[in-house]
């Protein structure tokens, strides 16, 4: 079986093209982003007892953070489910955040 000129050199392109390829990748690699969501805000697993900052609510609910400015809200469920139930209504219930507190990020040493 003889292997002619044509079949060399498009052997021989293919080749160049894929090191072209993992040279482009090796020197100039895609920057990747480990964990930032669309819009950097944390939400911590699990229920917690929420106290609001004046004291006149308590109740359990999830907390979330707001990576960008450090703002700490609590998400009321009224139970030990994570997301709020409704068992008297037909329609999916609905928590409406309050602000726990504030971390102050900008004092980190970036």
């Amino acid at each position: 079986m003889r292997i002619d000129t044509y079949t060399k050199v498009v052997l021989t392109v293919i080749a160049l093209l894929l090191a072209v390829i993992a040279l482009r990748l090796g020197t100039n690699p895609a920057p990747v982003l480990a964990g930032v969501s669309a819009n950097d805000l944390y939400i911590e697993p699990g229920v917690y007892m929420l106290r609001s900052p004046d004291g006149m609510r308590q109740q359990l609910g999830k907390v979330a953070v707001d990576l960008r400015t450090g703002i700490v809200w609590g998400f009321p469920t009224g139970s030990n489910d994570p997301y709020p139930v409704s068992t008297m209504a037909s329609a999916p219930a609905v928590s409406t955040p309050y602000q726990l507190g504030r971390f102050d990020l900008k004092s980190l040493d970036r």
